[in-house]
């Protein structure tokens, strides 16, 4: 079912007096920079949208969190849910532990997470957008156009895997490095972002879909504790 949000903003204008656009800070990137800080991080949801050209539907819900090292990320702690279904990855390093309803049935009784390689983003209906990440985010300034406190442009697949770790470690296909990602940064007075809303169209066995991420960053500079999951609940070997 197609599902359409109406929002009516006429009476409020005709009521209330202009405010002028927030302006965008100077150096976004220094300041994340300075935010940047070993067992501090930032808290972010989201949910994501996708659409054949025929049908909408929110396809599923993000939560997580990115811990930071002394100069960029150095773990995170992602759950997604879909319905009834759920999925949690943990990536601490190089190290990522995998969880959820579609692996279950695929490890040994008493085991519920899977040890392996980081492969950072959890797949292509994750946020690919990674505003922690200072060169990520100074790509994505110099790609886009600033009008107050937001930065809409584009970027391709191929750019995002040369300056950010989230999406090179996932290692996509080289034959989808042309795949072209809108994006909107909205950026706090403090000049850290505190929304991303990311599109994509991207094709597989002769269709297509659409995906919007809707994606919100809060507590920047929080202390936060990313940790493995409990060794006697970890596997390496698949039943």
């Amino acid at each position: 079912m197609k599902k359409e949000i109406l929002s009516t903003v006429v009476f409020a204008a005709l009521t209330m007096a202009a405010v002028p656009a927030q302006a965008a800070p100077k150096d976004p990137v220094g300041v994340l920079k300075a935010t940047i800080a070993a067992g501090h991080g930032v808290r972010f949801t989201g949910d994501v949208t996708w659409t054949d050209g025929t049908d909408e539907r929110g396809a599923r819900d993000i939560n997580g969190v990115f811990q930071f090292g002394k100069k960029e990320i150095a773990a995170f702690d992602i759950t997604t849910k879909y319905g009834d279904e759920h999925e949690r990855v943990i990536g601490i390093g190089k190290t990522g532990y995998y969880s959820g309803d579609r692996i279950s049935g695929l490890l040994p009784e008493g085991k519920t997470w899977y040890k392996s390689k980081n492969y950072g983003m959890p797949d292509s209906w994750s946020q690919f957008i990674n505003p922690a990440e200072p060169k990520t985010l100074a790509k994505l300034l110099k790609n886009g156009k600033t009008r107050g406190n937001s930065v809409s442009g584009s970027i391709t697949l191929k750019e995002l895997k040369a300056v950010s770790g989230w999406v090179s470690a996932a290692r996509i296909g080289k034959e989808h490095d042309g795949l072209k990602i809108s994006y909107t940064l909205t950026l706090s007075s403090a000049g850290l972002v505190n929304r991303v809303t990311s599109t994509y169209t991207m094709a597989a066995d002769g269709e297509s879909h659409t995906s919007t991420v809707n994606t919100s960053y809060t507590k920047w500079g929080s202390k936060v504790s990313v940790t493995a999951p409990d060794p006697s609940t970890v596997t390496t070997k698949p039943r």
